[in-house]
């Protein structure tokens, strides 16, 4: 069983066999392409109708790590016509500050093959917070109510803040608007310190912030999780992000938020030390692994999961497997 004590903690790894509850399905692939993309989203698109927003962070100019734009390209063409990218503006001045400087680094980047919906370009609206602690309601793009559902297509890597930055942080930052939400969820009151609230704070508040979201789309929203160029810095730092040294695994999906994040995290785990050590460190002194058990505790998902490997005959592995064959990353 899980201590009480280790649980609040983020800067404490939780291994599988001290976890409980129910186990949900995590599909996996080694195969970083177009293909392999557009292959593990057919297992998590029962839930994407009507009306649909692909949230995606696009990064910063000329970003060296994001997810390549030939890859999404290929599947909104394929199996998502007529659906929108949706993003909202930073918190940071940067190359997504203001609507005009972040459609041109869309530009830059690539992003100009569909739709792209900055969701506070005309304002905010709020969200419910169910059973949060931190906040009742979190202010997002106001765009985000006319969308049915939502792909959640993430670049798992580290996070300066965060300690990781996976389909939790994707949504729960990516989707508060850039004045309000954001500083919610990163500015204490009357603090003139823009990123004075840190570490298991920080997570929870995230947390609560992407409940609001994924309790509208209840039923309508999927994950997909790519863990490739694996920078312990998110894609906000652009081409000043720290030298990737942690392998490229593969691509992971669920229709569970939480069992998708935490399996990233226990591959990561997985790892030789050799190999995990620089991700492994931003996660822990980041305390970023309370985003794991704070989405338990609030009735987000299982920590436990099924993965379900699609490269041979959608067999059961274990976290160790699917990292068996991985090597050095070499540019």
């Amino acid at each position: 069983m899980t201590d009480a004590n280790d649980s609040v903690k983020g800067n404490a790894y939780i291994p599988y066999d001290r976890r409980s509850g129910n186990e949900s399905i995590v599909y996996f692939t080694r195969d970083l392409s177009a293909a392999g993309l557009e292959r593990i989203y057919q297992k998590v698109k029962e839930t994407i109708t009507g009306k649909v927003g692909v949230k995606l962070h696009t990064g910063e100019p000329h970003g060296p790590n994001i997810i390549p734009h030939a890859w999404v390209e290929n599947l909104m063409e394929k199996d998502l016509p007529g659906a929108s990218i949706v993003e909202t503006n930073t918190y940071y001045e940067g190359g997504r500050y203001t609507t005009e400087v972040h459609r041109q680094t869309l530009r830059t980047n690539g992003w100009t093959f569909c739709p792209v919906d900055i969701m506070d370009e005309e304002g905010t609206t709020m969200l419910p917070v169910k059973g949060g602690k931190w906040f009742k309601e979190m202010s997002v793009g106001s765009h985000m109510p006319s969308y049915d559902s939502l792909l959640v297509l993430t670049h798992f890597k580290g996070h300066t803040m965060g300690g990781f930055g996976g389909s939790n942080k994707n949504i729960g930052i990516g989707c508060a608007d850039g004045r309000i939400g954001k500083k919610m969820i990163h500015t204490a009151e009357g603090s003139s310190n823009q990123w004075s609230i840190a570490q298991e704070e920080l997570m929870e508040r995230i947390t609560e912030s992407t409940k609001a979201t994924i309790d509208h789309f209840a039923g309508h929203i999927s994950y997909i999780n790519v863990m490739r160029n694996m920078s312990v810095d998110c894609d906000c730092a652009g081409i000043d992000a720290a030298p990737v040294v942690t392998p490229n695994v593969g691509i992971l999906a669920s229709l569970d938020i939480l069992a998708v994040d935490q399996a990233c995290v226990d591959l990561v785990y997985a790892m030789p030390r050799k190999y995990n050590h620089d991700l492994v460190e931003r996660m822990e002194t980041r305390h970023g692994l309370r985003q794991l058990s704070y989405m338990k505790e609030m009735g987000m998902g299982n920590n436990r999961y099924v993965l379900i490997d699609l490269d041979n005959n959608e067999a059961r592995i274990q976290p160790e497997d699917a990292v068996a064959d991985v090597v050095p990353f070499r540019k």
